[in-house]
């Protein structure tokens, strides 16, 4: 048996409750964790589907900042030019639907802490992108090198239910399948056999995907060469130390979360009680039944008239109770989300009183900014690999590419031309202030 199957198996299992937790808050299906004994037994599972949500904010704030616009070429191989790099690069980035998937990897990486991407030629030997979920791959880096993955798994359900399980290595892939069906639980290591039946061109599936490929299937065998020299499983780690699996933005927030639902439940809470106003009697006396039991003397409703005959009777009612207060902690908790998460205020109270000018608001964001610049350097280097790697299965030459992303903290227009005019009358010739703003050369 291959000692790495026990080895991915520990990780899926490690990893699995985690990614679980962090999927379920940012669905909004929330712990009432600060819930006494004595709400559960009043209320029960009353509140059990609320929430009032934030944690995607949190996650969305930065994926919506996350935008690659291509690659640049560095150093090109002396076969091919660098225009003929960026036009291939261009086709494989748009085939593989990539300005859509690749913000689905970005938010996987945000949101569980994890994200993977596996390349591998089609039947045509066409490089074919696999986005994949958290939970369905893991790594595992060199000690010496930490930053260089040595072998990688991948597992997936079958429609039979039987549990696939692929191992990825620099000069071959191995593959595994489950003896027999198992529900919903991984099986043991000793239980995985070499797979030797039916399989489409790729080992790997789509994010999405958790069937058998809809391909025509072929004979292949139990182990397949690798000719490339890289594991074809690219980990992007969010927040991550070197050779270790990343962190997830929730991470942070859940405990806040968790006290903001505990709060808005409470107000819903007195809301209930206090939304018929309660009244009392006093100087009033008290009729019993045969039976010794205090017989209420009214009944209270909008349409009962409270009267009595003793002369020293006294009416009234209680106050309502301050909503108000409820509202101020509810918010407290949103600007503990915002500080602990270094999200913008704006993504988590949009309601805010007036519209802060767009210096005030570029100053507030430094935080979040440098944080969305730092996630594109390390996510940026993940998707240059997995580009080179494409690249060397289509035109069998090395490059070395860098990542160009959507400035995160993009001027508007009017600023921008604000500036040009500026850097006009310092010395700038017209000629080089229509090349900066996009519109190319002015011909005299």
């Amino acid at each position: 048996m291959n000692i790495h199957i026990e080895e991915a198996l520990h990780n899926f299992r490690a990893n699995g409750g985690r990614y679980d937790r962090f999927w379920r808050y940012y669905e909004g299906k929330h712990d009432l964790a600060f819930a006494t004994e004595k709400f559960e037994n009043t209320f029960g599972s009353l509140f059990r589907e609320f929430a009032l949500n934030l944690c995607p904010a949190v996650c969305d704030a930065i994926a919506d900042k996350l935008k690659v616009e291509g690659f640049a070429v560095q150093s090109a191989g002396f076969s091919l030019s660098e225009r003929d790099e960026s036009r291939t690069l261009n086709n494989i980035w748009h085939r593989n639907r990539m300005e859509a998937r690749a913000g689905e990897v970005h938010r996987e990486a945000l949101k569980n802490g994890d994200a993977y991407v596996i390349v591998w030629p089609d039947d045509e030997g066409r490089a074919v992108i696999f986005p994949n979920a958290a939970s369905a791959c893991t790594v595992a880096y060199d000690e010496e090198d930490p930053g260089r993955i040595v072998w990688a798994a991948k597992f997936w359900r079958t429609a039979d239910k039987h549990t696939r399980l692929n191992l990825f290595y620099t000069d071959r892939i191995e593959r595994y399948i489950s003896g027999k069906p198992h529900e919903g639980i991984l099986p043991e290591a000793k239980e995985f056999v070499p797979f030797v039946g039916p399989e489409a061109a790729s080992p790997a599936k789509p994010m999405s995907d958790s069937t058998e490929n809809a391909r025509e299937p072929r004979a292949v065998r139990h182990v397949i060469s690798n000719p490339y020299g890289i594991v074809p499983v690219f980990h992007f780690a969010n927040n991550a130390s070197i050779g270790e699996f990343g962190r997830s933005e929730l991470e942070n927030a859940i405990p806040v979360q968790d006290g903001m639902n505990k709060s808005v439940l409470d107000m819903l809470v007195a809301m209930e009680f206090s939304a018929y106003r309660q009244r009392w009697a006093a100087g009033i006396e008290i009729e019993y039944d045969t039976e010794g039991n205090v017989v209420a003397p009214f009944k209270a409703g909008i349409d009962h008239l409270w009267i009595a005959g003793n002369e020293t009777a006294r009416f009234g009612d209680f106050e309502t109770a301050d909503l108000e207060q409820f509202l101020k902690v509810k918010d407290g908790f949103r600007l503990d989300i915002a500080s602990v998460t270094g999200t913008p205020l704006y993504y988590l109270l949009p309601h805010g009183r007036g519209f802060a000018s767009g210096e005030a608001m570029r100053k507030a964001e430094s935080r979040f900014i440098a944080k969305v610049r730092d996630r594109q350097t390390s996510f940026g280097q993940v998707w240059a690999d997995v580009m080179q790697f494409a690249l060397r299965i289509e035109r069998q030459s090395d490059v070395l590419l860098s990542t160009r992303w959507e400035d995160a903290a993009r001027l508007t227009e009017k600023e921008m031309l604000e500036n040009l005019l500026l850097k006009v009358k310092l010395g700038l010739s017209p000629t080089e202030a229509l090349q900066e703003a996009g519109y190319g050369e002015q011909n005299s």
